[in-house]
């Protein structure tokens, strides 16, 4: 465990360059009963499975960067290409044994919790991005769904890794809501998780477009604005939909889309028809929606 903040943005990267990433042991179960019935198994059933954690997805996107042939020209930039170009038995043959991050935060409940809430954040956020893309017709979902997953896969390394520190994190912004992640995470890991992921991105050798999906300063592009807005999104509604930065969320990701903001909620599970005025949606919602 990483209890200190490291000198600086390479420190990080290399430190967590030499730790085995752990899956969740949802995951290691599902991949298990794939495995007991091979032969039956499509690269789709183990993309499914790849695709509800993005640990898993991360991993297997790395390795197969790692292992990449001379011959191979094209990028590998969606987890069923990545699956395809394995082969169904290597894949189960590279991924055996997976540590588990249950059992390497069994001694840190509030940590695995923490970890476990940015996990359904990126769940959410790759399940958003999905339904837009296919709504704007984009020229590959696929890359949105992942870009999405990933988006916030540095967090989620820092709560597998360094979870007293992103503890100390979360404390700070329960004790000023107005307190933005960027700033305590500079202030507590010496970087920002954003600074982080794109160091590690590079360090994974990940394909260069979906680096630009997930970088958050190339949102002049639509197709990051998709990936992006459904991050915030996510982010901005896993507590229930009461976040004042939720009518800002609405509004921005009905220009993308070229809807109305009340069309949006209706698409996202929110009845626009419950709040009294636009400024109150949040609290409304809150009421009367499942999210």
């Amino acid at each position: 465990m990483i209890d200190q903040p490291l000198p600086s943005l390479d420190a990080w990267v290399e430190r967590l360059g030499q730790l085995p990433i752990p899956v969740l042991r949802r995951t290691a179960r599902e991949l298990d009963d794939l495995r007991s019935r091979e032969e039956s198994v499509t690269g789709r059933d183990l993309a499914r499975v790849v695709l509800q954690d993005p640990l898993m997805a991360v991993k297997v996107l790395a390795y197969i960067e790692a292992h990449r042939r001379r011959s191979q020209n094209a990028d590998i930039t969606t987890i069923d290409r990545a699956i395809m170009m394995l082969g169904i038995t290597p894949f189960f043959r590279s991924f055996v044994a997976l540590p588990i991050v249950e059992d390497h935060l069994r001694a840190q409940p509030p940590a695995l919790l923490g970890m476990l809430r940015v996990v359904a954040r990126a769940r959410r956020a790759a399940f958003f991005a999905r339904d837009w893309a296919a709504l704007r017709h984009d020229l590959d979902i696929d890359e949105i769904t992942v870009a999405a997953l990933l988006h916030d896969i540095a967090e989620i390394l820092l709560w597998c890794f360094a979870p007293t520190l992103s503890l100390r994190v979360r404390q700070m912004q329960e004790a000023d809501r107005a307190l933005r992640s960027q700033d305590a995470q500079r202030e507590v890991f010496g970087l920002t998780g954003l600074e982080l992921q794109g160091a590690l991105c590079q360090a994974w050798h990940l394909p260069q477009l979906l680096q630009i999906l997930m970088n958050d300063a190339q949102a002049a592009n639509p197709r990051v604005r998709n990936v992006v807005y459904a991050v915030n999104l996510a982010r901005h509604s896993i507590n229930g939909w009461s976040d004042p930065a939720l009518p800002d969320d609405f509004a921005a990701i009905a220009d993308l889309l070229h809807l109305t903001p009340e069309a949006v909620m209706m698409r996202v599970g929110v009845d626009p028809y419950l709040a009294g005025t636009e400024t109150e949606i949040g609290t409304d919602v809150s009421r009367n929606s499942a999210g």
